[in-house]
């Protein structure tokens, strides 16, 4: 991928819990650039500190060393500045759709009336129709999927973080929500950090896939993905795509191990891999 201006940077970042008997470590020495726009996948072991890096970037937890940047201001330990869905959906079960879709946009304090005005047009666009009124009991995973995406999209930061949010979807319906996600993105132009167990999932939507070690979590390599927009389900069976496959499984295996980022094989891309 061509060097471009970071949108989203975290530079360095450590963090331990203290709270146990004995301090764990967490991630250790992080470093990854998120240039503007992309779609970056983050891939590791259970465990490796992904979300809590994403606690970290969110401003929920501040990290015991390092710092965030967004467009080149430091955020560490501030929230309100990036977007942030979980797997679980979180939608309030008292609330419509549509009244659960426009909840960030009351929470910045934009009237009901005209948050629901302009959210109207998105779930008609996005597969919501004649959803609006109903709860979400009455949705599909899927659906409710596309619900909380859509929330935090119109909380209308530039950054959005996913958390493995098609996790708990069979495999029909994800794959649905995965070419759902691509359309979405690039209507929306976000810069999208993305966190899944699924390498075919983190190749096929992303410009970039993290691969992380096992706690302490490292950066073990940085893969650019160089196949062509738009993507399709045979994007699946491209020699390039199958060739990426075999890089990052080999890489995760290799991380759970224990393979230290510096060891032979290891990407260490300047600026990717600090460990």
């Amino acid at each position: 991928m061509e060097a471009r201006a970071a949108k989203l940077e975290l530079r360095a970042i450590t963090h331990v819990f203290a709270g146990g008997r004995e301090p764990v470590k967490a991630v250790d020495d992080v470093t990854i650039r998120v240039p503007d726009n992309k779609f970056v996948s983050v891939l590791g072991p259970s465990g490796c500190g992904k979300s809590t890096i994403f606690n970290i970037v969110a401003g929920l937890i501040k990290p015991s060393a390092g710092e965030v940047y967004l467009d080149g201001m430091n955020i560490s330990g501030m929230v309100g500045f990036v977007g942030y869905m979980l797997q679980k959906d979180l939608l309030l079960p008292w609330r419509t759709v549509l009244d659960n879709v426009i909840l960030g946009m009351e929470l910045q304090s934009v009237p009901k009336g005209e948050a629901r005005e302009r959210a109207l047009p998105y779930l008609r666009r996005y597969g919501l129709a004649g959803f609006e009124t109903q709860y979400p009991a009455a949705l599909s995973g899927g659906m409710r999927q596309r619900a909380a995406l859509l929330r935090t999209l119109l909380y209308d930061t530039e950054v959005i973080l996913l958390d493995e949010p098609f996790g708990a979807l069979d495999a029909q319906t994800r794959a649905h929500m995965q070419q759902w996600l691509l359309q979405i993105w690039a209507d929306f132009n976000k810069t999208v950090v993305f966190i899944t167990h699924d390498v075919e999932e983190a190749i096929f939507l992303s410009d970039q896939v993290v691969v992380m070690t096992q706690r302490p979590g490292r950066i073990k390599a940085v893969i650019d993905i160089p196949i062509p927009r738009p993507r399709q389900p045979a994007t699946l069976h491209d020699a390039r795509f199958i060739a990426l496959k075999q890089q990052c499984l080999e890489l995760l295996v290799y991380a759970q191990e224990g393979g230290r980022p510096d060891e032979p094989g290891a990407d260490t891309v300047e600026g990717r891999s600090r460990a």
